[in-house]
């Protein structure tokens, strides 16, 4: 029994890390420097399931009042 995960020890392309997917913003990996695609991670999570507020923040910033209001 080793350690390394099975996609190490057949010297597959991947990455330990999740893919952080933000309302507004591109996705992230926890990993620094990861440079696969999206699809290619395991873990996915919603940046609200990691604490990140960025969808809270951009309603807050959007103006609620229509441009079409009249008076």
């Amino acid at each position: 029994m080793t350690s390394e995960c099975r996609a190490c020890r057949t010297g597959l392309e991947h990455c330990h890390g999740a893919v952080v997917h933000h309302v507004y913003r591109r996705s992230e990996c926890t990993e620094g420097g990861c440079l696969i695609s999206d699809g290619e991670h395991t873990v996915h999570l919603d940046c609200n399931a990691v604490g990140c507020a960025c969808d809270a923040r951009m309603s807050d910033s959007m103006d609620p009042v229509s441009a079409r209001r009249v008076g």
